[in-house]
Order: structure tokens, then C-alpha cells, then sequence
């Protein structure tokens, strides 16, 4: 089957951080549902680990491709890989990400933590959205979406979180600036803000969190096939419609009302 077989069978996702935690259950949920898969990551190891996840006969396919979302190149090349494969691109989810240093104030967070933060969790997210609204531009048919993952930090931040709080406000005003912009060409841009899913990254929830008042408590997590259900049921609406913000998060961790 080419390219543009392919694409006429099967939508087009872009994955990014498809490798672990809510990226690697948000591609594996895709793929399962028929969805032809770019999974992209730092390690092509855990990328193919991800696709041999999804059961055979779903009718999806994937490609791995090694991709650091900071660099220019690299996201270029994942696009590219992306439509040489499979001819276009509907959806990005854009999820790559790293919480940087936990625990450390303010003033000795070095400026090397905050840039890594910043060029992961914000540039990455940028540079991958705007390779999707190129691609999505220019295809034909026109337009697709962009999903940005967010977080509750992105309302509402942890103690000594200041780098990965700042980039996730940013990511706001990106999916807003995108979602306007994105209009006239049929892109829908959205974004949802996940709390305590359980991954490696939330490991710690269970024995202990920092808390706002300064006591160390367990917090509930929540399943993160839950989460990539609610990206599925984002993805798969008509581009007439757009879930412009969610907020999934386990049910009793300390949000509403933290403080």
C-alpha cells in the first residue's frame, strides 16, 4: 500500500514522547482504534516497545522515528518522515515533556534546569506545532489538529515547580494563539490538562507529594488509559468541532481547593 493509499485508509497522528507514560497509552489507544502512527522520541528502543503494544489486525500502522522536539532539524525530519510514510498529517499530540528538577526552590534553580525545561516543554511544543500547521496547511483535503498536552499546572502550580508551571501557562497561549490562527485552514487546535495520571513520572504520588501548606501526603492517581481515551474522543470529532480545553484528573487529588 503507497503513501497515498495508505492515507486514504487510515487518519495520520503525530505522537510526540509516544516512548513512556501518557504519550506511549495516547499512541497505543490510536493504533488500536485504526490510526496510522508517527511515534516520536528521544529513544528508538522505547518507541518500538510502544508500537509492538498495539495488537495486530487494528488496521494501523507505525513508524519510529528518534526525534529531540528541541531541535529544528529533528522536527523537520519527523514530519517529513512522517508524510513520506504516510502521505499527510491529521492529528499532532503534542506531548513531549519533562518536569525538570522537582523540589527545588526558586532561587537554586540553576538557569541550565530552566532552559532545559523551557526548550522541551515550550519550544519542542512550538516547533512541532508549527511543522502540523505547515503540513496541514498545504495538504489537500486541508486542515487537521493539534492537541497540546497541557497539565493541571498549567492552572495551578505545586510548590518548587517553577519552570515546568511556566511553560505549562505558555502552552495555553499557545493552543489559543493556534486555535485562532488555525481557522481559516481547518485546523482545530485544543489542549487538556492531565492530573495525576500514573506513569513513571507520578510514581511518587503514592508515597508522598509536597503539598502547598508544606506536609509531604500521598495523593490518588488515576489510570492513564483513562486519559487516552479523552485524547481518542478529542482527535476523532469532525474538525466542525473542537475541544478547545479539558481537564481530566484523578477524581480526589488535592486541586480543587489546593492552597
Amino acid at each position: 500500500m503507497n503513501a497515498k493509499q495508505t492515507a486514504q485508509h487510515s487518519r495520520i497522528a503525530v505522537v510526540t514522547g509516544a516512548g513512556s507514560g501518557i504519550g506511549r497509552s495516547v499512541a497505543v489507544e490510536l493504533l488500536r482504534a485504526g490510526w496510522s502512527v508517527a511515534l516520536a522520541g528521544r529513544r528508538t528502543q522505547t518507541l518500538e516497545e510502544t508500537a509492538a503494544l498495539a495488537p495486530e489486525g487494528t488496521g494501523g500502522a507505525s513508524i519510529a522515528v528518534r526525534t529531540d522536539v528541541s531541535q529544528p532539524d529533528d522536527v523537520a525530519a519527523l514530519f517529513a518522515a512522517t508524510v513520506d510514510r504516510f502521505g499527510r498529517v491529521d492529528l499532532l499530540f503534542n506531548n513531549a515533556g519533562t518536569f525538570g528538577p522537582g523540589g527545588v526552590p526558586v532561587e537554586e534553580l540553576p538557569y541550565d534546569a530552566w532552559r532545559h525545561v523551557v526548550d522541551t516543554n515550550l519550544n519542542g511544543a512550538f516547533l512541532c506545532a508549527q511543522a502540523a500547521y505547515r503540513q496541514m496547511k498545504e495538504q489537500d483535503p486541508q486542515g487537521g489538529r493539534i492537541i497540546n498536552n497541557g497539565s493541571i499546572s498549567a492552572h495551578t502550580p505545586r510548590p518548587h515547580s517553577v519552570a515546568y508551571t511556566a511553560t505549562k501557562h505558555a502552552l495555553t497561549g499557545l493552543t489559543k494563539s493556534l486555535s485562532l490562527d488555525g481557522r481559516p485552514y481547518g485546523i482545530a487546535v485544543g489542549q487538556i490538562d492531565i492530573g495525576n495520571a500514573a506513569t513513571d513520572m507520578t510514581a511518587r504520588m503514592g508515597t508522598g507529594a509536597l503539598q502547598a501548606n508544606g506536609e509531604v501526603a500521598p495523593e490518588p492517581v488515576m489510570d492513564v488509559a483513562d486519559v487516552a481515551r479523552t485524547v481518542r474522543h478529542m482527535a476523532e470529532l469532525p474538525l466542525a468541532a473542537n475541544v478547545q480545553f479539558a481537564t481530566v484528573l484523578a477524581t480526589a487529588m488535592p486541586y480543587v481547593g489546593r492552597g
